[in-house]
């Protein structure tokens, strides 16, 4: 990967000075975290001030663990935690040329959240969600900016993660994808632009698998670290299927394979009975203690 400058200059993105995110769970902050690291300001918004100082602890943490592995100078991880903003309006939306949405796979929260900030942002401002399988054209409707609204799907954990899956919608313009891929490279990301449709291309493919992963846990084919170890030794995958759900959250998973299996109308995408338990019983991987694999020191509350 070509190693870009990570500081607001020339081009499409020069314009953008000021960003918010809206969101503080774990993509809204890494979001955030990684926006004011390449030097833009941002306001993070969240419904409640105690999920926006949540937001705002745990970005002050990562950054003193990154600022102390790549030896930072003295301040800096101050400087940047300075650059972010936490308050639970999205009124500051009217002071920023693009707006990221992370909050919940729920589309009709998001269709609300965009009809609100297609209502205070400035004309020209670019309307970004982060979804990881809803339909961008869906969102888009509910604007009177539809060209204007992209797909800007980040990887987590977003600081770390290269790949930035830009998603043009049926009236997603070609500026407003150019622009929002010249800030993903400014932020030191790959974006890779791909086209509308349930899952895009990384969860359409990486989704099934962990629902099949899942299949072959219930069936009895092998126990849960056999089949971690088999796709980490035998495919050289970081993380086995079972792992990776736990810290995706299987949550997120389960709805993610409901969109697959409603958009494409394939039983293939049909979501195991398994995984449907699990959530059911609260057991949703990392953030709550336990998923398919235990973590005593997570809390036990998701």
């Amino acid at each position: 990967m070509t190693t870009m400058s990570t500081t607001p200059g020339d081009g499409p993105a020069a314009a953008v000075k000021k960003v918010a995110v809206v969101g503080g769970g774990t993509m809204g902050n890494g979001i955030a975290q990684t926006f004011a690291t390449a030097g833009f300001e941002v306001e993070l918004v969240d419904v409640k001030p105690e999920f926006v100082e949540r937001a705002l602890g745990t970005i002050a943490k990562n950054l003193e663990r990154v600022a102390k592995k790549q030896e930072w100078p003295a301040g800096q991880a101050s400087a940047v935690l300075a650059r972010i903003h936490g308050g639970t309006s999205l009124d500051v939306a009217k002071e920023c040329q693009l707006v990221v949405e992370a909050v919940n796979e729920d589309a009709a929260l998001k269709r609300v959240i965009f009809q609100r900030l297609d209502a205070v942002s400035p004309p020209g401002a670019i309307l970004a969600s982060n979804t990881s399988s809803i339909s961008i054209t869906e969102i888009a409707a509910v604007t009177k900016r539809p060209e204007r609204v992209v797909g800007m799907h980040f990887m987590n954990p977003v600081p770390v993660m290269a790949l930035v899956e830009i998603v043009r919608g049926r009236s997603t313009s070609d500026a407003a994808c150019a622009l929002v891929a010249d800030l993903s490279r400014r932020l030191g990301k790959t974006p890779v632009e791909v086209n509308d449709s349930p899952g895009f291309v990384s969860n359409r493919i990486l989704m099934p698998m962990i629902n099949e992963a899942c299949f072959t846990l219930m069936e009895g084919v092998a126990t849960r670290d056999a089949i971690d170890a088999v796709m980490k030794v035998g495919m050289n995958h970081p993380l086995g299927p079972l792992a990776l759900a736990d810290l995706i959250g299987l949550d997120v998973c389960l709805d993610i394979m409901e969109v697959l299996h409603q958009g494409l109308g394939d039983s293939k995408y049909r979501p195991c009975p398994l995984l449907r338990e699990l959530v059911k019983a609260g057991h949703l991987g990392r953030k709550s203690g336990r998923g398919f694999h235990e973590y005593p020191e997570a809390p036990k509350k998701a």
